[in-house]
């Protein structure tokens, strides 16, 4: 993980009861966390590791409503001005900033892609526009890739996942949330048909109702519940270097790099054209669900099968209250970064803009992305289990729409009026 992820400091004590226990304290369970305290309702949030030790302190940082699927945008729209909010809400500092994000095109089937995209948002009135290269060298002075053109949103930005969740984590137990780490819940208690609290590895909790937000976690998690949720593995290779002059503020996606400014001065890189796809049993299981999804991705996927099929073969799926279960065998799954994957990014980004040839790496580090078959997460009520409600599939977009994320699922839970029309996340559809 990064070196920079700030630590939230706990208690260890578990309490006996509370209203709602939220299981998994990303950017979405932290953010959950907070609107429920806000409205006085009693929230415990438990965490198998600490907070945000997993992808949303793994991932780029970017905040965008750029190439989001038509009903997907109103989610990245209310996240843009919870955000932007962020700071004063929480009094603390977020790294956010509205810097733009900027996709390129080398050929005329990605500028097609970026034009139809455009197009399709056309009813939402955003900023988005198409750049010519005249004007990406405008924006990104000093490059040499020769683009035929991309696509711009000056509202996109970013924030810094290193700090975000935990600035969100303290701010929730200053309004009266509980949070306890190093604490798996291992299943659900029921009474009645109806969720009546939690077991974990310090014992039980009583409660009304449970909010999953357990990132690649949760399948496994809903799996030992009779509950079939799928999602599969993808592991995104990240770099920092260290701080340098660099082209432009605003987040720049290349078909093979991304780059974005660090709050400390160096930059965020990724291989954006590549992300490792490690086999598993479970493509085994609901592969098929995944064929559209292969059929036009298959060349962004670098598919293996090595030591983490076995890896992940090992943990079980089934257990019970009394078993020592996955979650408290692996409190952080910390994947290996793809060090190849991570100097192509690099080479790429240094032949579109030479400046980079300056750039040393301070650290780099990998994420684990739990994918759903269209790319969208699940934030919807379990009919068979009443009580519980899932946050969760977020497919490498949940920090951005992180903060709109968790209080829709608030929402859901404290029966106020949603944030945005909840439909495009039922479960159903899956």
């Amino acid at each position: 993980m990064t070196k920079t992820l700030e630590k939230v400091e706990t208690p260890d004590q578990l309490p006996d009861s509370t209203r709602v226990v939220i299981i998994g304290g990303g950017i979405v369970g932290v953010t959950a966390a907070l609107a429920l305290a806000e409205r006085n309702i009693p929230v415990v949030l438990l965490d198998k590791g600490h907070i945000a030790g997993e992808q949303s302190s793994r991932n780029l940082g970017w905040i965008r409503k750029t190439n989001r699927h038509l009903h997907d945008v109103p989610l990245a729209q209310a996240a843009d001005k919870l955000w932007a909010e962020m700071p004063s809400r929480v009094g603390r500092d977020v790294g956010y900033k509205q810097a733009g994000i900027m996709f390129l095109a080398k050929t005329e089937a990605q500028l097609e892609m970026h034009n139809s995209w455009l197009k399709s948002v056309e009813s939402l009135s955003l900023d988005s526009r198409m750049v010519t290269p005249q004007e990406i060298d405008e924006l990104a002075p000093g490059g040499k890739g020769n683009w035929l053109g991309g696509i711009y949103t000056p509202s996109d930005g970013n924030a810094e996942p290193s700090i975000a969740a935990s600035a969100i984590a303290n701010a929730a137990i200053e309004k009266g949330a509980v949070i306890v780490q190093q604490c798996a819940v291992r299943t659900l208690s029921t009474e009645g048909g109806k969720i009546s609290g939690v077991v974990t590895e310090k014992g039980e909790i009583r409660c009304e109702q449970v909010l999953l937000a357990g990132g690649a976690w949760s399948r496994r998690f809903l799996g030992n519940l009779g509950i079939s949720f799928p999602t599969l593995p993808l592991i995104c290779s990240v770099l920092r270097t260290k701080p340098m002059e660099g082209p432009t503020n605003i987040a720049i996606g290349g078909p093979d790099f991304s780059f974005r400014k660090h709050q400390d001065g160096g930059y965020i890189i990724t291989q954006r054209g590549k992300l490792d796809a490690p086999i598993t049993l479970d493509h085994m299981l609901i592969g098929h669900k995944y064929l559209d999804q292969l059929r036009t991705q298959r060349s962004f996927l670098n598919v293996s099968m090595g030591s983490y099929f076995f890896k992940d073969l090992g943990l079980s799926r089934r257990w019970n209250g009394k078993s020592c279960t996955p979650f408290e065998k692996i409190r952080t799954n910390d994947p290996q970064f793809n060090a190849d994957l991570n100097q192509q990014a690099l080479n790429n980004l240094r032949q579109a803009w030479p400046i980079f040839e300056k750039a040393e790496i301070a650290e780099a580090w990998a994420g684990i992305i739990d994918v759903t078959p269209d790319s969208n997460p699940v934030i919807d009520h379990v009919k068979s289990i009443p009580g519980l409600t899932v946050a969760t599939g977020f497919s490498g977009h949940g920090f951005g729409t992180g903060p709109a994320a968790g209080q829709l699922a608030a929402d859901l839970i404290s029966n106020m009026e949603p944030i945005i029309d909840p439909t495009p996340y039922r479960f159903e559809r899956l």
